[in-house]
């Protein structure tokens, strides 16, 4: 199944540029500011949080307009023996016994992260009724490629030990994630030697969905040392999630905006073509008007007109 959604339509920008160390990158792109009074006033509060905020994390905009609804959360639980081998698990009070499992691989270009600052997304996820683990895990410059992966592994075995402690189902568990988290979900789902290294075969995933991924990509060259590469040397076959999608992967759920400068829509249609050309099972959404970044904003409460990501998430993990 390919879809296309139109949503919203296409309009007027505000872009918000982030700082990371000396270099200047795009976080958000918040499109249509002026569709709808409604958004208008959520991105003009967006705006004056993230002023106000001075010194915060890019999402913490975000995470402190996310309303609370009897949210619970077991914080840094270790799943590992390094610092970033660490997991949150967030559920609500009111979360039915047996809950299925989504495990959130979060972005940054394998260099940045903190789990904490995806609480809008775990936030929403367990409102609809899901027990969410959002995983850190290791980074460039302190490790690179594999390593990011095989924390991911690791993450996945600690929630096939422990997840029924916390309400979840250890036999429905849900792989996501977006952009960088993106690929080390797929890479999960799709090479099947990352589980087995950790004792579990791809039965312990029912499906996974990724979100604005690399799937079959060049690294940009800030990221070829992540990747053990030389300058301008080859691209090596296992790092790219298209390599091993062979048709006997779990299911797959591939969302992208169209709009991507980051990881271009080819990311998707490679893999989709690859996964179907074996007989596997993919279902591909695309929204037209969206960039990299909003696919993942829409997760945040005041920000849900970006895309219906969270409810194409929840239709998906509810049938599957």
């Amino acid at each position: 199944m390919n879809r296309l959604i139109i949503y919203p339509p296409a309009g007027p920008s505000i872009r918000i540029y982030q700082q990371r160390s000396s270099t200047i990158r795009v976080t958000f792109a918040v499109a249509n500011a002026y569709d709808s009074p409604v958004r208008s006033i959520s991105t003009l509060l967006y705006l004056l949080i993230a002023t106000l905020c001075g010194g915060c994390t890019r999402f913490d905009a975000f995470n402190a307009i996310s309303p609370t609804c009897g949210d619970r959360r077991a914080a840094n639980l270790s799943f590992g023996k390094l610092e970033r081998q660490k997991l949150d698990v967030w559920t609500t009070n009111s979360v039915q016994p047996n809950a299925k499992v989504i495990v959130f691989f979060y972005g940054g270009e394998w260099q940045a992260g903190e789990k904490w600052d995806y609480r809008f997304v775990a936030k929403a996820l367990a409102a609809r009724g899901f027990v969410v683990v959002l995983p850190d895990y290791r980074v460039y410059p302190e490790v690179t490629f594999p390593a990011f992966v095989d924390d991911g592994a690791l993450a996945v075995r600690w929630v096939h030990d422990h997840i029924a402690e916390h309400g979840g189902d250890p036999t429905h568990v849900y792989l996501m994630g977006h952009s960088a988290g993106a690929h080390i979900a797929a890479l999960l789902n799709l090479d099947e030697h990352y589980l087995k290294t950790v004792g579990l075969d791809r039965s312990a995933i029912r499906a996974t969905i990724a979100l604005s991924g690399p799937y079959d990509f060049t690294p940009f060259k800030i990221d070829e040392p992540l990747f053990n590469m030389r300058p301008g040397g080859p691209i090596d076959p296992q790092i790219e999630p298209v390599t091993f999608a062979d048709g006997t992967a779990p299911p797959m759920l591939l969302i992208h905006g169209e709009k991507d400068e980051t990881c271009a829509i080819s990311n998707l249609t490679s893999l989709a073509g690859k996964i179907r050309q074996h007989g596997g099972q993919v279902d591909t959404i695309i929204y037209p008007t969206r960039g990299h970044s909003g696919v993942v904003m829409a997760f945040a409460w005041s920000f849900s007109w970006l895309a219906p990501t969270l409810d194409d998430v929840t239709k998906y993990v509810q049938t599957h």
